[in-house]
Formats: structure tokens, C-alpha cells, sequence
């Protein structure tokens, strides 16, 4: 059955069973709970009197609110090995109702205010005995930056509202996919990834740990710290001492860190915001060198081209006009060039 999605009033797509004859709502809840979240085995009430799922994209991230009635989730390995969906990883606000998750070997009891993750590459159960509503943010498993290993010990591990974290992050969270549709697309996918950010400090926590003071430990730091920059490349503020503060590491470690990368944590942020400034001034040519600029961080054009010639051999202009020249090349031309 095709579901039915009403389009138009609301951002993204929503879905509802309001408006379907009875005896069609209980299929079409299943199949839009499935291509929302992934194909599971899917146990809902014979009568399903109401159930809403609203899903707005941020990026490549997608902010879900899911309104219904009791509901029990199976994914099984066959499934996880069916489905497109397994690079996701969802990251889950209780609002309502209580749950019960099991993946990785463990169970977890759930209440109102509670967040919790669950990976869609492994076989998951999902509970929810009562009328319930969730907040979820799913995104690619990419993006969390955690390895197999460390992802696999922090899913089904709740964090409660009670706790400094969860306080924190929990009415982040509500705000975010409940305002979600409000936001421009690039603002929304970076508070979106702000929740990621925090996500990392609670990894941390769960898996006990600050700093791994070893080689792989610093390697792995070291991505995450190189993934948070890219992040935040259009952030004016991005500095050292911001990307330290947001790590809980010290600005001589930091600075340690990037020994290996043969640039200063400086020169490795200026460098990202010229290569992306780069493929703008290349693929936006109705965008000003002050627009392009300004969109990646660099509060000065002047600055800009100072050290985008000290970079590139020539100006950003000139480097726009090279690139124009070539695409217009006719292709004989180019082919006796190369």
C-alpha cells in the first residue's frame, strides 16, 4: 500500500493515519514506521486508532517526531541484510510513554525524558507497551565518528534527564526536531550537529574515558577533532581554543595532536575553509569572492585573497577564470593539452 502523506502545510513529510478507514490503518502505520526507521518485523494493535509520523530533513541528517499507540520493533539480521537503512544510527528522545530497547546484549528500561541509541547495522527490539510520543534524530553512522567497537557500547545505554548530560542535551533535542521545519537547511544540519558533538562527550562517559593516551587513542581524537572543524568551517569563531574546549582537552594538546599533520591547528582550518572556498568559486559562479568567503569563515575578503594566491599561485578571481576558460575549452582542445 502506498502511504499517505499529506504535503504541503508542513515541511518534509507527514504522516498520519487521520482521514484512512479503519481496517487500512494498521497496514499503512507498519509500512510508514518501516520506511521512516528501517524494515523491522513490525507488531502493532489490531485497531490502530491513531498515529503520526512527521520527518524533516537536515542535511544529511533527518529530524522525526513519532506520535501512536503501543507498538513492539523487531530487526533482524536477515532484515539488517535486506535493507538500505543499516548506515543509520538513531538517536531517540521518550516524551511520552515508557519502552524497553534491546540491542548489543543489553536491555534497557525507559521513561519519560529519557534519550537513548540504537544502531540500525545490528538486530534491535523495541518496545513501547503505551501510547507514546519520540523525538529522534537519524543519521548517518558516519557522522557519529565512533568505531564498531565503541558504537556497539553505547547503544541500549540510557541517558536519564536527571543526569548533567542528559539535562543538557534533552531539551536540545525537543527543540531541535520540534523547530526543525522553522530553520534554514544549513543552520538546522548545525545544531543538528551540535547534538552530535554532545553525543561524543556522552561515548566518552560511557565507554570511561577522557583522552586515550595511545597512539590509535590520539589517531582516533584526532579524526573526531579533524570531523568537528569541517563542521563548524563556516563558524568565524572556530579557534583553537573553542575546538580545545569543546574536546575537554587542553590547548597543548591540541596543539600536540595535529604534530602528526605536518600544519598548525590553524593552518589545517585555514587550509579546509580554502579548499571548500575553492570548489565554491568553481561551482557557484553567480557567488561574489566576498560571498564565497564570508560563507566559509573568513571575516575578510582582502585576507581571503591574500592567502588564497599564497596558497594557489594567483587570486581568486583568477583562479575562477582559469577554471571558466577550461570548461569552455571545446574538447578537441583540451584532449591536445593534456
Amino acid at each position: 500500500m502506498a502511504p499517505y502523506v499529506q504535503e504541503g502545510s508542513v515541511p518534509g513529510s507527514f504522516h498520519t493515519t487521520d482521514g484512512l478507514p479503519v481496517p487500512h490503518r494498521r497496514a499503512y502505520w507498519r509500512e510508514a514506521l518501516s520506511r521512516t526507521f528501517g524494515a523491522v518485523n513490525m507488531t502493532v494493535p489490531d485497531e490502530v486508532y491513531s498515529g503520526a509520523i512527521h520527518a524533516i530533513p537536515l542535511g544529511r541528517l533527518q529530524a522525526v517526531t513519532v506520535d501512536g499507540d503501543c507498538l513492539s520493533a523487531l530487526r533482524t539480521r536477515r532484515l539488517v541484510s535486506q535493507d538500505d537503512q543499516d548506515e543509520y544510527v538513531v538517536v531517540k528522545l521518550l516524551e511520552r510513554g515508557v519502552a524497553r530497547l534491546e540491542q548489543d546484549g543489553r536491555e534497557a528500561l525507559l521513561g519519560p525524558g529519557d534519550i537513548f541509541v540504537y544502531d540500525m547495522a545490528r538486530p534491535l527490539r523495541l518496545d513501547l507497551p503505551q501510547s507514546f510520543r519520540t523525538k529522534s534524530l537519524v543519521l548517518p553512522r558516519d557522522v557519529l565518528g565512533l568505531g564498531e567497537a565503541d558504537l556497539a557500547r553505547v547503544t541500549a545505554c540510557p541517558l536519564g534527564p536527571d543526569t548533567s548530560l542528559g539535562g543538557l542535551l534533552s531539551p536540545f533535542l525537543a527543540g531541535l526536531v520540534e523547530g526543525a521545519g522553522n530553520y534554514h537547511s544549513r543552520t538546522g544540519e548545525l545544531m543538528a550537529r551540535n547534538v552530535v558533538d554532545l553525543l561524543g562527550v556522552l561515548a566518552d562517559e560511557v565507554l570511561g574515558r577522557s583522552t586515550a593516551d595511545t597512539p590509535g587513542g590520539n589517531r582516533a581524537l584526532l579524526l573526531r577533532i579533524q570531523a568537528f572543524i569541517d563542521r563548524h568551517l563556516a563558524d568565524p569563531g572556530l579557534t583553537p581554543q573553542t575546538i580545545a574546549r569543546a574536546h575537554h582537552i587542553s590547548l597543548r594538546y591540541l596543539h600536540k595532536l595535529f604534530e602528526s599533520e605536518d600544519a598548525t591547528v590553524g593552518r589545517w582550518i585555514q587550509r579546509r575553509r580554502l579548499e571548500e572556498c575553492r570548489r565554491d568559486l568553481a561551482g557557484h559562479a553567480s557567488a561574489t569572492i566576498a560571498a564565497v568567503a564570508h560563507r566559509w569563515g573568513f571575516t575578510s575578503a582582502a585576507h581571503f585573497s591574500r592567502v588564497f594566491r599564497a596558497a594557489y599561485g594567483m587570486s581568486p578571481r583568477e583562479w575562477r577564470g582559469a577554471r571558466r576558460s577550461t570548461r569552455q575549452a571545446p574538447t578537441s582542445a583540451r584532449l591536445l593539452d593534456a
